[in-house]
């Protein structure tokens, strides 16, 4: 498993844009795209409507973006969510929710001052590695 995920030009910006027009609310969603390259963010309702306690996108919109994903022939490469206060580091909570251990974890800060706004994680069997995040 590689310590780089790639990532289109653009998305990046969308997810931060994204969490910075709900800067108190955690946003989330699903990443895909072909060939191991992140092209598509698909944004999700935060079940948890949660400022910084959890995400959580419901199981119905959750079944909605895997069948969209799979209308276009785009592969589940990650999930993101925002923090809105503190580090964009994975915490207990994410650590302990990541049913999806192939994924990417990205975790975005929308403070206007955040060293490193967007990061990204695997997390599997409860260990966390930092990804470096490449833009093509």
């Amino acid at each position: 498993m590689s310590d780089v995920i790639r990532v289109a030009r653009g998305i990046i910006a969308q997810l931060l844009e994204g969490a910075r027009r709900t800067p108190d609310q955690e946003c989330c969603g699903l990443l895909a795209g072909r060939d191991g390259v992140i092209t598509v963010g698909l944004l999700a309702h935060n079940a948890h409507a949660s400022p910084s306690v959890a995400y959580e996108i419901a199981p119905p919109e959750l079944f909605a973006l895997f069948r969209e994903m799979r209308a276009q022939g785009l592969d589940h490469l990650g999930i993101y969510h925002s923090h809105p206060r503190g580090d964009n580091a994975p915490s207990a909570t994410d650590i302990g929710r990541a049913y999806y251990p192939d994924a990417a974890y990205f975790i975005i800060s929308p403070a206007p001052d955040a060293p490193r706004p967007v990061r990204a994680f695997r997390i599997r069997d409860g260990r966390v590695s930092e990804l470096s995040i490449e833009e093509i």
